[in-house]
């Protein structure tokens, strides 16, 4: 299948309420936000759910402002041509403050005490000997000296895993693809796990930080309870699903699990023992929704001005200076002489090639080729046609 996508004044539509100064990015160039579009250039959104929408002949691209996609059909855009973008990194610091304020909190047992103090309302004078008399219940424990055991050293796990040893904890870290990046970034005290299980039997904290897919979906169960300390502490602000409900009910009340921090509550959670509901708070501050915003704009603005694409959860990372000449970005299958077909596509009418890069990604590829000088305005509709008739093109655009 095969989408001819013609250049015109790129329409923007938000799902969501995103951040006025993630949609001021598109003041500057031939871009119109009109969230009552049928059928716009580009979508942006939050946690809007995607599922069961029908998209438009115009869209090329999704940006989600956040990191997870759960919400969005990637394959289906896979398949449509559609890059959807994610915004790695740009919420990183709001959930990092948000578990280690957790982490303390839940471990001297802060929430529970709150709560516990605000009941004593309307006791008058007694509030004092009442709160010295009953404080007792909420002893705590310090977190320096302890071992927190940290899954997923991306963007917000290194600056856990970083932090927490600013606090004096032994951090032990497993993630089996850190990235150069990361790994760059993350201080050379954090320990190394060889295998998950390791980290498990040998953490007194956990906090996961890691994508939902059918691997870590109910990754925290009843068989890597039983390798874990008495009394652990799990901390998940990633997804919901990653852990077994049913499991984690029987941990927590046998004592297995000590505490459980979770940012996605639900009826079950509510019901359990020693459990800290948060209402999905981690990445909910000013200045990451700003974030978020802008990150996922800007992406969105390069991808339909230029044709380069960075962060994407679908297509392959793909750039090259932009130099202001017409330039062909082809989104195809992954295919031996499929470049070839479409430089000779190219060179069919008589254009020289200025610059060209491929990148792929399992089964589909993304090819960039920049033309050198002025083309003729006619030659437009003509090569974008004859590109399009090579088999395994799924989209091609002239910018």
């Amino acid at each position: 299948m095969s989408t001819l996508l013609l250049e015109k004044v790129k329409t923007i539509k938000a799902l969501n309420n995103i951040a006025e100064s993630g949609l001021n990015v598109f003041n500057k160039g031939d871009f119109k936000v009109d969230n009552d579009s049928e059928n716009p250039d580009a979508i942006v959104l939050r946690s809007f759910n995607m599922h069961t929408m029908e998209f438009g002949d115009q869209l090329k691209a999704i940006a989600r402002a956040g990191a997870g996609v759960n919400n969005i059909p990637v394959d289906k855009c896979t398949e449509q041509g559609i890059v959807v973008f994610n915004t790695p990194g740009a919420n990183a610091n709001a959930v990092k403050e948000m578990v280690l304020t957790s982490l303390m909190a839940s471990s001297r047992n802060l929430f529970a005490g709150v709560a516990w103090t605000k009941t004593l309302e309307g006791e008058g004078e007694q509030i004092p000997k009442l709160v010295e008399a009953g404080k007792k219940q909420f002893v705590g424990k310090e977190i320096k000296g302890k071992t927190l055991g940290v899954i997923g050293l991306g963007a917000i796990g290194a600056l856990v895993a970083n932090d927490a040893l600013d606090l004096d904890m032994d951090v032990i870290g497993f993630d089996p693809f850190i990235s150069v990046d990361t790994a760059w970034n993350l201080s050379r005290n954090v320990q190394r796990a060889m295998t998950i299980e390791e980290l498990f039997a040998e953490s007194d904290y956990i906090t996961v930080h890691v994508p939902l897919t059918d691997d870590t979906r109910g990754m925290f169960n009843q068989e890597t309870f039983s390798i874990m300390k008495p009394g652990v502490h799990i901390l998940n602000f990633s997804r919901g699903e990653l852990v077994n409900e049913n499991d984690m009910q029987a941990a927590l009340e046998s004592g297995k699990v000590g505490k459980f921090i979770t940012d996605f509550p639900n009826e079950n959670v509510l019901k359990m023992k020693n459990v800290v509901p948060i209402p999905h708070l981690g990445a909910s501050t000013l200045e990451s929704e700003e974030n978020c915003a802008i990150m996922a704009a800007r992406q969105l603005k390069t991808f339909l001005e230029t044709g380069n694409i960075k962060n994407s959860v679908n297509f392959p990372n793909t750039s090259i200076p932009y130099t202001g000449n017409r330039r062909v970005a082809t989104f195809h299958e992954n295919v031996p002489n499929m470049v070839g077909q479409i430089t000779l596509a190219v060179s069919s009418f008589n254009l020289n090639i200025a610059d060209m890069v491929n990148r792929s990604r399992g089964e589909y590829a993304y090819t960039i080729i920049d033309i050198d000088g002025e083309v003729n305005g006619d030659i437009i509709p003509g090569l974008e046609e004859k590109i399009k008739q090579i088999e395994g093109i799924v989209t091609t655009r002239i910018i």
